[in-house]
Order: C-alpha cells, then sequence, then structure tokens
C-alpha cells in the first residue's frame, strides 16, 4: 500500500531541538527543584521511553502539563534560529509533490512551528499542523487526522523519533518511520518493532512512490 498522507514529528525530526530543549529545561530545573541535564549525560538517556525518562530525572507527572506549557513558550525566543535537520530540507519537495496530504504532528506549539518552518522556508510544504498538549496524546490525533482527510490507516505514515511516537502510531493503527537521527536510540526504536527504521533522510523518499 502506498503512503499518501505523511504526517511528521517535528522536535527531532525536522527540527534539530534536542541542545535547546536542554537548555531550557535545565533552566526550569532550578525554579521547580528538579535535577539538571549535562550534555555528556544525554547518549544515555536516548535509549529511555518517556515514562523511564522521568522517572530516571525524578519529575513527577503532574508536573509534566507545566513544564511542557513554560518549556514551548520560551522556545519561541530562539525558534527561527534554531536548525533544520541536515539533509530533510532537500527531499521535502519530492515528498509533497507525491503525496495528497502533508502535514506535522507534534507536542510542540503549533506557533513555534510555524515560525521555524518560514524561516527555513518550508512552510508551503504543510496542509495544517496540528499540536496537542499532552505528550501521550498523540495517538488520538493520530486517528482524528485520519478521519478528516478520509483515508485508510495504512495509507497513512507519521514519521516520528520517539519511542512514545512508536506507540501513539500502534495504538492508532497507522504504520510509522522511525528516524534514528532524533532523540531515542537506534536500538530503542528498533526494539518497539516499528514498520520502517530510517537512518537518513533521503531513506524517507522512497516509502512515497510517484504516481
Amino acid at each position: 500500500m502506498a503512503y499518501r498522507t505523511i504526517i511528521f514529528d517535528f522536535d527531532g525530526t525536522l527540527a534539530d531541538t534536542l541542545e535547546e530543549s536542554r537548555r531550557i529545561y535545565n533552566g526550569l530545573a532550578t525554579e521547580y527543584k528538579l535535577r539538571e541535564v549535562s550534555a555528556e549525560e544525554l547518549p544515555g538517556l536516548r535509549h529511555f521511553s518517556l515514562l523511564e525518562l522521568l522517572d530516571h530525572l525524578e519529575i513527577p507527572k503532574r508536573r509534566v502539563p507545566a513544564l511542557l506549557s513554560r518549556g514551548t513558550a520560551l522556545m519561541r525566543g530562539n525558534i527561527t534560529k534554531l536548525p533544520l535537520i541536515p539533509g530533510i530540507g532537500e527531499i521535502l519537495p519530492d515528498m509533497r509533490a507525491r503525496a495528497q496530504a502533508f502535514g506535522i504532528l507534534t507536542s510542540n506549539a503549533t506557533a513555534n512551528v510555524d515560525l521555524f518552518l518560514r524561516a527555513h522556508g518550508l512552510r508551503q510544504y504543510f496542509d495544517f499542523i496540528s499540536s496537542t498538549s499532552k505528550l501521550t496524546g498523540k495517538s488520538k490525533h493520530l486517528r482524528a487526522i485520519q478521519k478528516t482527510f478520509s483515508v485508510r490507516a495504512e495509507e497513512m505514515l507519521y514519521v516520528g523519533d520517539e519511542i512514545r511516537d512508536i506507540k501513539a502510531s500502534k495504538k492508532a493503527g497507522i504504520p510509522i518511520a522511525a528516524v534514528t537521527w532524533g532523540f531515542n536510540s537506534a536500538e530503542s526504536l528498533k526494539a518497539e518493532g516499528p514498520e520502517h527504521v530510517i537512518s537518513v533522510p533521503a531513506e524517507l523518499l522512497p516509502l512515497v512512490p510517484a504516481p
């Protein structure tokens, strides 16, 4: 089955926001009395699921909504200066030309994503930007997108970089391409059984065959 509706995650998939996210988190950690994360610690954290990460950092679940809201708001100040994932910009025009619908589903703020895409000259390729305020709320949104565009689940493809993206896609019954250049490691992503594991952006293009 050819994928015709392509949905991208944003942080770590299209935008290289990891270091900026760490900087913002460390700034909030002082206020919320949480421990900071060093750059040297990041490789080890790439193997953790969301729940494992929260446990490791001793972040109470009740703190997550406030941290996410504050963090996305703080990111807006620098969002246009953050880099695009190398190689993504080159394949998006061809992928978009082959697809029937192109969108973004993220736990970042829609305003941040819009500003970022415009700064990199990519906004025109996306039909929509959808945001969920919950770190684990993507499955519901994926099903809503499927209904909106009246497509079969097997014709949709979600592209994400985290274990939670794979879990959300499986819950929604929608195939996923897990990319290894984002937050979670290739090994941890493969262990979740995604339909596709992508190591460089160019490998995404063949998943959307020319009509």
